[in-house]
Parts: structure tokens; sequence; C-alpha cells
């Protein structure tokens, strides 16, 4: 098996306000090392978002600026970020586009909020943050307290802990 299993595929990743530190570089770090290339895209570009631990991340991009057909996947950290990033109906086509090219979208914790407003859990199982498990049951999903679930192109966590099997299911989804 190769080391690089992702080579030549591409991956946007969300960012912004108070982001969950651990939740955004453990992915992104770890889809480097499996030879993807890391797109990070918050409502600027070039912006220094401070994560909820106070971990900095510079975005490379701007959402609105994202197009679904120029990437594989999508990953939606945690933290408080999702909150404000699912009022804006650019995000929430975003991924509706990654979800109708049934492109894996990866949400951990309180990142499902995202895909929740979506409207792309509907009859989808996943898992998330305990805090938002009625909001996920709420938009039709059913909810499984596990470390990860993988639904058709969806991977899901709880928390940060479970960011270990959180990326290896989402490598093996995007290979």
């Amino acid at each position: 098996m190769s080391d690089t299993p992702l080579a030549g595929k591409n991956v946007l990743i969300l960012v912004g306000d108070i982001y969950e530190d651990l939740e955004l570089w453990y992915p992104k770090l770890r889809l480097i090392e499996a030879g993807a290339s890391v797109t990070v895209a918050g409502p600027e570009a070039g912006r220094c978002y401070a994560g909820k631990n106070g971990y900095p991340c510079v975005s490379d991009a701007r959402i609105d600026a994202m197009d679904e057909a120029a990437f594989d996947a999508l990953v939606v950290p945690g933290g408080f970020m999702p909150d404000k990033l699912r009022r804006d109906p650019v995000v929430l086509d975003l991924v509706r586009a990654f979800n109708d090219a049934k492109k894996p979208i990866a949400a951990i914790c309180h990142g499902g909020w995202i895909p929740i407003s979506a409207g792309v859990y509907r009859g989808i199982n996943v898992t998330g943050s305990p805090g938002i498990k009625d909001d996920l049951v709420n938009a039709g999903a059913t909810y499984e307290d596990a470390a990860v679930v993988v639904d058709a192109n969806h991977v899901t966590s709880r928390r940060p802990d479970d960011l270990p099997d959180f990326c290896r299911e989402l490598i093996k989804l995007c290979r």
C-alpha cells in the first residue's frame, strides 16, 4: 500500500473564528501526510483565525471563492465556528454541492451543525458532539454514540479523542 494514498486529491477544510484547534489541524496534517493537497477556506482569505484554544490558522482562500468541482472532499471542524458559518447561504450551498456530487463530507463534534443547516443529513447515520444530538435527530439523522460513523459519503465523529478513527475513515473514503 502506498504511503500517499491521497496523492492527486484535493481537500477543502473550513475555518472561522473559534474553530476547534485539534479538529482542524489533526485532519489537515494527516491528509497532507497521506498525499492530499489541502486548502483551508474562511470568510476572508489570508486572515488569521484563532482557534478555541488559541492556536492560529491562516486561511488560504475565501469560502465564497470555492467551487466543489475543484475538490474531492470537505472537512468541517467543530468548535464555535460552525454556529456562525452555518448562517451563510454560500457555505450551505457549497455543502449541498459536495453532497449532490456524493463527495466525502467529514464533520466532527459541532461541525455537524453545518450539514444540518444544509439539509444533507436526512436519513443518514451520524454521530457528533452529544451537545448537538437533538439537532442531528431533529434534522432527520439517526444518531449513534460511536467514535466514528460512516454512511454513504458522510464521515462523522464526536470529539478530538475520536480523531484517529475519523481520519482513518476519511482517508479510506477519499481513495
